[in-house]
């Protein structure tokens, strides 16, 4: 978050026993951080503290990398939206749209499908109550797809779990991640994919019911699944850091 501290110099800063904020702000001095550049990394800090007391997650949302967003889980969970889109399988730009928006805070799961509720008031509305994003690749996908074809966009963090995987060697998409991390599935969708949400789609569009109660039911095991999982991806980014020896 502060301009010329890096991953190298967090862990010497660990090393010299600054841990957390206070720390660096009630150190007189740090010896390989030199006075003038402290004095900016204080007012940085101070501020950062104010921004925070005010679950201003915007501020942090811009002031860090994407990529280190997921250190904000910890802080935001509480606040935090797990979403996955379901499309009809081509791009925007070719005539691609959003079938179902699958958005899950912890406790209730809400599916909104094409011609009963998806539209972009609906889901400006539901984002403006949370301070957090959970997705899988959806920088990638799910949200420039949602840019593109409604609209919307999310004003905050977004921890991206795929890119969360990766960075912990852990290769695949959602499903083998889910078996890789020991999360279940119901066995009503094991074995389906996107491909298979498409063509349920299809069905749906043509009148069956039960195609688009199990296009639903899959939206819901994707979504619901990321708040497990995005519990467990940063636990283990967390300790891939190291912070651990300083803090026992």
């Amino acid at each position: 978050m502060l301009n010329g501290i890096g991953e190298r110099l967090e862990r010497r800063l660990w090393k010299h026993g600054i841990l957390r904020w206070g720390d660096f702000l009630g150190a007189s001095s740090i010896g390989f951080v030199s006075q003038p550049r402290k004095e900016i990394y204080d007012r940085h800090l101070a501020e950062a503290e104010r921004r925070l007391s005010h679950g201003d997650s915007d501020f942090f949302a811009q002031s860090l990398r994407q990529r280190e967003h997921w250190r904000l889980y910890e802080i935001f969970k509480g606040e935090a939206l797990c979403l996955d889109i379901e499309t009809n399988g081509w791009q925007p730009a070719a005539g691609g749209y959003v079938t179902v928006v699958g958005l899950y805070d912890g406790y209730d799961y809400r599916a909104y499908v094409k011609g009963n509720g998806l539209n972009a008031g609906t889901l400006e509305k539901e984002f403006s109550n949370y301070r957090y994003l959970i997705t899988f690749f959806g920088s990638g996908f799910d949200m420039p797809f949602l840019k593109q074809s409604l609209g919307v966009s999310f004003h905050g963090a977004h921890f991206d779990l795929c890119f969360g995987a990766r960075k912990l060697g852990l290769n695949g998409g959602l499903k083998r991640l889910e078996e890789t991390l020991g999360i279940a599935r119901d066995e009503s969708v094991k074995g389906m994919d996107g491909y298979d949400a498409v063509k349920l789609w299809r069905h749906a569009k043509h009148g069956s019911r039960d195609a688009l109660d199990l296009l639903v039911a899959y939206n819901r095991q994707d979504t619901v699944n990321l708040c497990a999982m995005a519990g467990i991806i940063y636990g283990k980014m967390k300790e891939q850091t190291g912070i651990g020896e300083f803090l026992n």
